[in-house]
Parts: structure tokens; sequence; C-alpha cells
């Protein structure tokens, strides 16, 4: 970014099925807007960190949901870490950092309203503010206590495991004395699971033994299962479900991409074990997120929980075909951050 221009990312056609960089969305150039074009109340954000999630895809579908659907021509919809630049309010003066809603761009004026300032814990760093203290983090901690409602004894078993949700769910089903069953795409993921982040074990979905390997695994049958997965690991957690379990319905990655998602394929057996399935949308927790995130800032500086992000070079150009591979797999986690201030993309 120039003194004088900045880019941003607009959404130019919806995707069918999988997002085509270069074709879904256009990189813009635009004269960058300065101080004297603030209003009281207003800063001019310049983004240092930007966040790419799974639910971006299903914010390009023009269907009802829970937030209105990105329009054409639109800045593409996405969190974001950054430092005021020039400020009109008293909350955020020059030289502050700042989240929110910001989108994908490299400047924004942005209302104080709309923003939240940015507190590093004691063993956090800035990019917590978007990973295991923002909404990744913020939706594993009510997921799995409030709709999952996790206790000591219980097994559980988490799809997506070694995502950004997935990863705090199993740390936090094991700091409330769970037994943890993570389900990851590839050895390498396994492995950081089990060894690092302390699951009791972990399973490769892309192992061709794998729908045997899961039934040996889940041979107590499952009390609690965190789904970020959906599709044919969904259909054998209900197939391996107790009486009264609780499915806690966070994502679908594998069907975000189809034209034709599928749905589950064993849901009498939600009738015959009396399963309790509910999704969430972490936004309804919002008055709650202070006491979550100094819960979640606690475990973190007493070291109970981990995170890793993953380095990808190419800045704010980058961010479109990033986020398709979050979607292939190609990165340690399902959750992302596109720095522009080392011109990377950081995946929490």
């Amino acid at each position: 970014m120039s003194a004088t221009t900045y880019k941003s990312v607009h959404l130019a056609k919806r995707p069918q099925d999988r997002i085509v960089p270069g074709e879904t969305s256009n990189l813009i150039a635009r004269d960058a807007p300065k101080e004297s074009n603030l209003k009281d109340g207003e800063v001019l954000f310049q983004t240092l960190y930007l966040s790419l999630d799974p639910a971006m895809r299903g914010w390009l579908n023009d269907t009802r949901s829970y937030v209105p659907p990105v329009q054409i021509g639109e800045v593409m919809r996405g969190a974001a870490i950054g430092v005021v630049k020039a400020s009109r309010s008293d909350a955020f003066p020059i030289g502050s950092y700042a989240t929110g809603t910001v989108g994908w761009t490299e400047l924004a004026i942005v209302h104080s309203k709309n923003l939240e300032k940015v507190d590093i814990p004691k063993n956090g760093r800035i990019t917590d503010a978007l990973g295991v203290l923002g909404m990744t983090g913020l939706t594993a901690y009510f997921g799995i206590l409030d709709v999952g409602r996790v206790k000591a004894g219980d097994f559980v078993v988490v799809s997506g495991a070694a995502g950004a949700t997935g990863s705090v769910v199993g740390q936090i089903a094991k700091i409330k004395g769970a037994t943890v069953l993570g389900i990851a795409g590839s050895d390498d993921k396994v492995a950081w699971l089990k060894e690092e982040l302390g699951f009791d074990d972990a399973l490769n979905y892309k192992d061709p033994s794998f729908p045997k390997k899961f039934r040996e695994a889940t041979k107590s049958l499952i009390d609690v299962f965190f789904d970020n997965v959906g599709g044919e690991v969904l259909d054998l957690a209900l197939s391996r479900a107790k009486p009264h379990a609780r499915f806690v319905i966070c994502g679908a990655i594998s069907q975000y991409n189809s034209a034709k998602p599928q749905g589950p394929k064993n849901y009498l057996n939600i009738i015959s074990m009396r399963i309790r399935m509910e999704g969430f949308i972490v936004f309804d927790y919002a008055k709650q997120y202070p006491e979550a995130r100094r819960q979640l800032a606690q475990w973190l500086a007493e070291g109970k929980l981990q995170r890793k992000e993953t380095i990808v070079k190419g800045g704010l150009a980058k961010a479109e075909q990033a986020l398709v591979d979050l979607y292939d797999s190609v990165n340690t986690v399902e959750s992302g951050l596109s720095s522009f201030r080392d011109n990377t993309l950081i995946f929490p």
C-alpha cells in the first residue's frame, strides 16, 4: 500500500460451487481516504491482519442466513486487526490497535462503535484477537460449554479438530475432564493433536481404513459430537451415538463448496437414540463475550490452551487463493489471517 492509494477485494460473481480466484472477486485500487474525510467518532483503520474463515463461503450465497449475503461489488466481509492511523474518536487514539468486521481492505474509515480494543494477555500475541480470543475461540467456548454441555467423564468427538475452532474445542473438553477423540485430515495434524494439544486420540479421515478405525475408537460410544465438517463424518458419528448424545452443529466445511449439499443419511438415529442435535451462531452470545474472553485468556496465560499459525506469502492479493486452500485443507488449521504488515497470510 502506498501513501496515496489502497487496495480492497470486491465480490464480482457469485460462485455456483467452488470459489474461482480471479473470477469470484476483483482486487481494486482506489485513492486512499484522508484524515479530513473523518466524521466525529470515526477512525482511519489500517489493516494488519485479516481473518479467513470457513463461514465466508456461505456469505457469498444469495440466500437467507444469519447475516445478509455479500452483495456484488461490495468489499468481501471479514474481521480484521488493525492500527488507527487517524482518529476523531477518544476511544481509539492514533496508534492504538483494534479489531472489527472491516472487510478485505487495506484501509477503511470505520466508526468506533464497530471496533473493539485489542488486549493482549500474558502468553498472548496480537493475532490471538482473531484466533483463540476472537470468533473462532469464542465459537469453541460457547459451542462446547453451552450447547454441548460437556462435563467430566464425557467421551467427546471433534471433527475438523485441527481447525482454529476444533482445536480449542478439544482442549476445553480436556480441561473439563472429558476424553477427546479428534478427526483431522493428515497424519501431521493427528500427531499435533495428540502430542501437543493433549487429545487422547486422533484419526486421519483420509486413511482408507478410517471408518473401521472410527468404529474401533468409539467402542464406548459418543456423548458429545462437535461437528465442523458434516458429510460422511457426521453420518459415522450418528451411528456411534449414545442415547441422549449431544450433537453440536457448528459447521459443514465438506459441503460449503458443493452445488448440492448432502444432509445426513443416518438421521433416523436421532430418533432411536434420542439425540439432541443443535446448531448455533456465536453472534447470539455477544453479551457474554467479555466473560468468555477472560476465561480463554486465563487458560492461555496458564498454558492450558495452545494454538498454531501457518504463514503463507502473498498478502491481500493472495487472500482469495488462501481461502480456497483453506477448504482444501492445505493449511494446518481451518481459519486464517492475512497479514498486510508482513505481506503474508497467517493461519491461526
